[in-house]
């Protein structure tokens, strides 16, 4: 065999080297250096796989198929022999494939059949710098193997542009190897766009342009198919003016169609792709690039919660890969549609898939491998905890997995090419008996939405429904959906009362339809769930099919009659105006739109029934819960589907229970100072608070200055209402802090009451920080000499002398001094206006009275 000479060519001997040396390697090479091509026929001329084959894992269908026909041509062989391709839906190779390449989600599909590789002597992860979440699994499960059961086995990483040294630290520090290449210079020109415009006129006219500027033919990036056709339509005049061929390029093109884009041809050609141009495969002769900056990256769909394709700007690091297309084989030019500044500020690198997808998938491909610690599994980089928390919550609820094991419905979900949701659906449909319109919802689903965008109703997929024919108040909007398509395909009518079909999108579904029936067979022996399932029609079939994939997403309506409902999480939904389920109080929530922090906006919702809910997931309990309303405690029995409550009913409070924790919790939202009804009880917490200020050796508790707050455990034990917390007495609560020595010490330290001359015991009052005060009638203290002091005569009152109308007259805390200097002006003044009461002039020696004199 003989080789053009291609830029890699001289560093295949180095990495052969390394790979005899450490069984592992990280390639950098440009864009066109030929790594793809050259690197699995260097390793297999070297015997390096030994009898085993060598898998070379591509990101994308389209890469897959023309790598493997771009390496049967270099090594003279047909296609399908030596060298082979798998996709999905697609396979060509034989027992005699040697080198086959695959997309690297069916490397975790082949591992299920063979976990250890044995079959398999290599395997090269081409394009890694674009991090899919299947490309980082299948590098940790391959990686451990090797470390573990498979030293024999060789991996190499391939990228253009990423960062070499943290795959090859995660390797073991293996030998990183760069290709310089060949690359000619390329202009770089920006031509910022009105976004508000449409992006196929904007595209055509930049491809007008550098038609003019360069001789050589141009590649225009365009983020879908639906833009591509748009731009195509816009340019087709160009086919006959300039004798141009315009030509498209993007994943489920045809592979014939795909063949055409990368021969040589004798006219200049403009090629209309996707993101699938910019890397893994080679267009001879472009030398002009226009870069509409966008592409669709995969991302979970809140809305479906599905991992599905979302436009978005792409990283500096892509428009770099996107304008070295042009200077492959001469100098070129690139015209990016955006600003230099945009340019500035656009991100250095995509972020890796494992950072915005769903996880449930690659944790399912993990536990079906074999992995049962998913946790601590060794990924290059560890997924966010929440994310994997949240996928692990999935797989329970669709019964992929128990107790963190793999069940059998999880293993058969494993097997199937559908993201676990979807899988989950086709396995009951599988169940019930109908797959074929089961089929077709699967890939309604999973598929680009077939319903035209820039229609109205699109996205909310309602046309209007006001004279509507019966067959399509189904009571779900997936059914109309589906028998929206089922009368395109029997009729080509594109009109429905659900919106309108895009003729390519609805054709590419039905395609997928009936792929996924080919590849699962389904003359397969079926299982019925339950008696009597087999006699349900086919509506039914499909409506708790759909119940069993968006499990996670059924919902109860909050009235017989209105839109709104809460759905299982707590979340608040409303359905669409124009939703076919109409009356139904269970549904399940299919498209699920943000329209403010409170509720989403159901766009297709589908009717349930409460007897197809599984026993299993169906929990009754008694709760008992604070009634803000009654300002009590209640008790309820409910019945509960995960967590989202079907139906409740008042009952008894169990004898046992001890609401006190309840009430605290309530009571301590509504505590203020005059929460409290027992006064007692609060002069006596008083008493405490300011004893253990004038006495800290008494180590009394330190209760804070919020002090009825921490009481309120205590205070709560037994009572049922908030009324009984008000009306509970304190005392016993702060005496429950206490040790009995304290109590004595309170109790004779800081009193509750006086003795005065006359014989009375008066009230001190307690106020913490501050000294106490006896309000007393001065005839009651006639011959008491000093002022009286507490707390081991440490604190003296402040006396409140009373006039008999029980106003202070005097207030003092030296009775001293008050008796000497100051009440000879009193008794004057207060004998002239009480002249009944006692006042004598030696207060020393006169008799102390309890009542006034009646003299």
């Amino acid at each position: 065999m003989k080789f053009a000479p291609l830029p890699i060519d001289d560093v295949l001997p180095q990495l052969l080297a390394a790979l005899r040396q450490r069984h592992c390697a990280v390639l950098r090479a440009p864009t066109g250096a030929g790594k793809t091509s050259r690197v699995p026929g260097a390793i297999l001329d070297a015997k390096l796989a030994g009898a085993g084959q060598i898998l070379l894992l591509q990101p994308r269908r389209l890469a897959a198929r023309a790598a493997a026909c771009r390496m049967a041509d270099e090594r003279g062989t047909p296609l399908g022999e030596e060298v082979g391709y798998q996709v999905r839906f697609e396979k060509k190779s034989s027992a005699r494939t040697k080198i086959l390449v695959l997309t690297e989600g069916l490397l975790l599909r082949k591992l299920q059949d063979d976990p250890l590789l044995e079959r398999v002597g290599a395997v090269i992860f081409d394009e890694f710098h674009e991090r899919t979440l299947d490309a980082d699994l299948g590098l940790a499960i391959v990686r451990r193997l090797q470390t573990e059961v498979r030293p024999d086995l060789n991996l190499v990483v391939m990228s253009a542009t990423l960062d070499p040294a943290p795959i090859a630290h995660f390797l073991g520090d293996c030998p990183q190897i760069e290709s310089q290449g060949r690359l000619y210079p390329v202009a770089i020109h920006y031509a910022p766009q009105d976004a508000r415009d449409r992006l196929p006129p904007q595209v055509a006219a930049g491809v007008r342009r550098v038609l003019a500027e360069t001789s050589g033919d141009v590649l225009a990036f365009l983020p879908g198919v639906g833009e591509i056709r748009g731009t195509a339509a816009e340019l087709q005049s160009l086919s006959s003016e300039q004798d141009i061929a315009i030509m498209e390029l993007y994943g489920d093109l045809p592979l014939e169609r795909q063949q055409a884009v990368l021969q040589p041809t004798t006219r200049r050609k403009v090629v209309l792709a996707t993101n699938v141009a910019e890397t893994s495969i080679t267009i001879e002769g472009i030398t002009g690039v226009v870069d509409s900056g966008l592409a669709r990256v995969m991302a979970v769909d809140p809305a479906l919660g599905l991992n599905r394709l979302e436009i978005c700007r792409i990283s500096r690091a892509s428009a770099n890969q996107r304008a070295g297309r042009a200077g492959r084989t001469a100098p070129g030019v690139c015209l990016r549609l955006w600003s230099e500044p945009t340019h500035r500020a656009l991100a250095e690198y995509d972020a890796p898939e494992i950072e915005r997808v769903d996880l449930a998938g690659a944790i399912l491909q993990l536990l079906c491998w074999g992995e049962n610690d998913v946790a601590h599994f060794p990924w290059f980089q560890l997924p966010p905890a929440v994310a994997l928390d949240r996928a692990l919550s999935s797989l329970r609820q669709w019964g992929a997995i128990d107790g963190g094991s793999l069940t059998a419905l999880g293993r058969r979900m494993g097997r199937l090419p559908l993201q676990p949701r979807i899988a989950r659906l086709w396995c009951e449909g599988q169940s019930l008996g109908h797959l074929p319109r089961i089929a077709l919802v699967a890939a309604m689903l999973s598929e680009r939405d077939p319903f035209v965008r820039g229609d109205r109703n699109a996205g909310g997929n309602f046309g209007d429904r006001t004279n509507s024919s019966a067959r399509h108040w189904s009571n779900s909007d997936v059914i109309d959906r589906l028998a929206a398509l089922e009368d395109f395909e029997r009729a080509g009518r594109r009109q429905s009362d659900v919106g309108l079909l895009d003729v390519n999108s609805a054709k590419f579904v039905l395609r997928a339809r009936d792929q996924l029936l080919r590849e699962e067979r389904i003359d397969a022996p079926r299982a019925v769930s339950s008696p009597g399932e087999a006699d349900i029609d086919s509506d039914e079939a499909v409506r708790r099919a759909i119940l069993a994939a968006f499990a996670d997403r059924a919902a109860r309506r909050r009235d017989a009659t209105g839109r709104r409902a809460v759905m299982v999480g707590g979340r608040g939904v409303q359905l669409h105006p124009q939703s076919a389920v109409r009356d139904s109080p269970l549904f399940v929530c299919v498209d699920l739109e943000d329209v403010g922090k409170s509720e989403s906006l159901v766009r297709q919702a589908s009717a349930i029934e409460r007897e197809w809910l599984p026993p299993e997931t169906l929990v009754s309990s008694t709760d008992v819960e604070y009634d803000n309303q009654r300002q009590r405690v209640v008790a309820i029995r409910r019945t509960r589907y995960f967590d989202l409550v079907l139906d409740e009913a008042a009952t008894n409070i169990p004898a046992d229970f001890d609401a006190g924790p309840l009430l605290a919790q309530a009571a301590s939202e509504r505590l203020d100072a005059n929460f409290f009804q027992d006064e007692h009880g609060l002069r006596y917490l008083a008493r405490v608070r300011s004893l253990a200020v004038w006495m800290p050796e008494l180590g009394l508790p330190n209760l804070g200055g919020d002090p009825t707050r921490g009481l309120l455990p205590a205070v709560c034990r037994g009572c049922r209402s908030m009324d009984d917390v008000r009306r509970a007495p304190l005392t016993p609560a702060v005496r429950s802090l206490l040790t009995a020595q304290q109590i004595q010490a309170v109790a004779r330290e800081a009193p509750e009451r006086l003795s005065v001359p006359s014989g009375n015991q008066i009230s001190l009052q307690y106020d913490a920080g501050q000294s106490p005060v006896l309000a007393v009638r001065i005839q009651e203290v006639f011959g008491l000499l000093q002022t009286p002091r507490i707390a081991g005569g440490r604190v003296p009152v402040i006396m409140h002398l009373l006039a008999p109308n029980m106003r202070p007259q005097q207030i003092t805390s030296d009775l001293a001094s008050f008796w000497k200097n100051t009440y000879a002006e009193v008794r004057k003044e207060l004998r002239r206006r009480y002249p009944k009461h006692s006042w004598p002039e030696d207060p020393y020696t006169a008799e102390p009275q309890r009542r006034p004199s009646k003299k």
